[in-house]
């Protein structure tokens, strides 16, 4: 590789990228679109499908994925956060790429960067361009990390924008209501472009910037349509109807974003609406850890990444469905939260399933102490039975000891929470 820019380490790679640039988000298209012409412009595939959206991000990849990989054809992907490890941010048929590759990507980026100070998403984002333009791919999926409008990844174009659920989150970059947040959202609508809303009454700076740019938008409930008969999934899409498997991923919200997925896959390829076979195969394959994920049966144990009202709102149906389906008497949520985060609605939204709270802390510049969260919380309402941890894995560990096999555990709040608690289970098992 020539003499190097960067440690020979990913983790000390990432430990220079996160802390180089003097603010963690600072959105803007300048500096990183300036250092992707310096790279040659690299495309990552032909074809792009851009995701963006609050909720349901993850999961809509995840499927796009899973039914490009059915139908045989060469997809990467980016995704952001990670759970576990960096490299599940970037993947070549549905495989995360190696150490190697990444280090590979962050010298290519280094070596042409000069000046141009960038964040740690924008030098991973170009890196995860870089690699996937060299891998031989028929689609790209990529993830949207915050916005759309200025997010680095939106230096790309879209052959099709799918835009799932808007809710109030990161307010302080996006505006605090829905219709500002889905204007920034919007930003990924490119001339023409078919665009795929994962919501029947998207916010109308969406409705408006799609009509502006000819681009055709097609929203869930009204230009597509699912329900679910029989344990089955009805799809109604472009005159047809398609009979699917339910979706592999658990909660009664994955429906919509399958649905979501399959509608933008036949915007792209419109022949793949005769494969109701092959579609069905790839929806059974999809997976995804932190997605309503369960870890344990007895108790029930599940951990979320979910982070924002909406989020919780989506979540207390899942679990309001598991407690009855399987007679759980008592659920207890293990919650760590982010400072920025709107802890005091979360907790609203699930209070007519969760018995009791477990408040951990968690750290970094927008973490907060589990007594903190847990202050706002009994201020907020006074009622709660609440105890306070330091760390997720004590609050994991004492919420479990605290239930019967017939009680469940519901770890929620942000990726760092679900990371930390999957971190814990399986060390934990491992042990055992």
């Amino acid at each position: 590789m020539g003499s190097r820019l960067l440690p020979d380490n990913l983790t000390g790679c990432l430990e220079l990228l996160e802390h180089r640039h003097h603010t963690s988000i600072d959105l803007g298209l300048d500096r990183c679109s300036e250092v992707w012409r310096r790279m040659g412009s690299p495309a990552p595939a032909p074809r792009i499908f851009m995701v963006a959206g609050t909720n349901g991000k993850g999961s809509t990849v995840a499927t796009l994925c899973a039914l490009l990989d059915a139908l045989g054809l060469r997809h990467g992907s980016y995704t952001s956060p990670h759970l576990v490890d960096y490299n599940e941010r970037v993947r070549v048929n549905g495989k995360k790429v190696s150490d190697e590759e990444l280090l590979q990507a962050f010298e290519a980026v280094e070596k042409v960067r000069g000046e141009v100070s960038l964040t740690y998403f924008e030098f991973g984002t170009l890196a995860a361009i870089w690699i996937l333009s060299r891998s031989a791919l028929d689609f790209a999926v990529m993830e949207i990390g915050l916005g759309g409008r200025l997010d680095a990844v939106n230096l790309l174009d879209a052959d099709c924008a799918v835009i799932t659920p808007i809710g109030l989150d990161h307010q302080a970059y996006l505006g605090n209501d829905r219709v500002s947040i889905g204007r920034e959202k919007a930003g990924i609508i490119r001339p023409g472009k078919p665009v795929i809303s994962g919501e029947n009454d998207p916010p109308v700076s969406i409705i408006q910037r799609a009509l502006e740019l000819g681009a055709p938008l097609k929203r869930l409930g009204r230009e597509f349509a699912v329900e679910q008969i029989d344990g089955r999934a009805r799809l109604a899409v472009g005159g047809l109807e398609l009979d699917l498997p339910l979706p592999a991923l658990d909660g009664p919200h994955q429906l919509n974003n399958m649905a979501t997925s399959v509608a933008a896959l036949l915007e792209l390829l419109p022949q793949a609406a005769h494969e109701a076979a092959v579609l069905a195969h790839g929806l059974q394959a999809v997976s995804l850890g932190g997605r309503f994920e369960r870890v344990s049966h007895r108790p029930a144990v599940w951990v979320d990444v979910g982070h924002n009202p909406m989020a919780a709102r989506a979540l207390a149906v899942a679990m309001a469905e598991a407690v009855n389906a399987e007679g759980i008497r008592a659920v207890r949520c293990v919650i760590g939260m982010l400072v920025d985060k709107d802890a005091e609605r979360v907790a609203e939204e699930l209070a007519t399933v969760v018995d009791a709270w477990y408040c951990a802390g968690l750290a970094g510049e927008r973490g907060q102490s589990g007594a903190a969260l847990g202050g706002r919380l009994r201020l907020a309402h006074p009622s709660m039975e609440i105890t306070i941890f330091e760390q997720v894995s004590d609050a994991l560990e004492s919420a479990v000891a605290d239930s019967g096999p017939d009680d469940a555990v519901l770890v929620f709040g942000s990726f760092y929470t679900a990371t930390e608690a999957l971190q814990y289970w399986r060390s934990r098992n491992h042990d055992k």
